[in-house]
């Protein structure tokens, strides 16, 4: 196999999870993306939004970074 320069592209199948949330909770996210659509003009739905709310949590959240760093 040749050497490229763009490496092999990681798997990107999507896995599911089912998750329960209390009410108070699923408001939050209702209302969520209520000022999503508000924010951008398109709406979406909470299960399209939460993939992406987990990700910029899980990248901000410098502590949990640092621990997946160690060996």
């Amino acid at each position: 196999m040749p050497d490229l320069r763009l490496s092999r592209i990681p798997d990107r199948t999507p896995v599911k999870i089912t998750i329960s949330v209390l009410p108070n909770l699923h408001q939050a996210l209702n209302d969520y993306a209520e000022a999503y659509r508000a924010a951008y003009g398109q709406a979406e739905t909470v299960a399209d939004l939460i993939p992406y709310m987990l990700q910029s949590f899980l990248e901000s959240d410098r502590a949990f970074a640092r621990a997946r760093q160690k060996p």
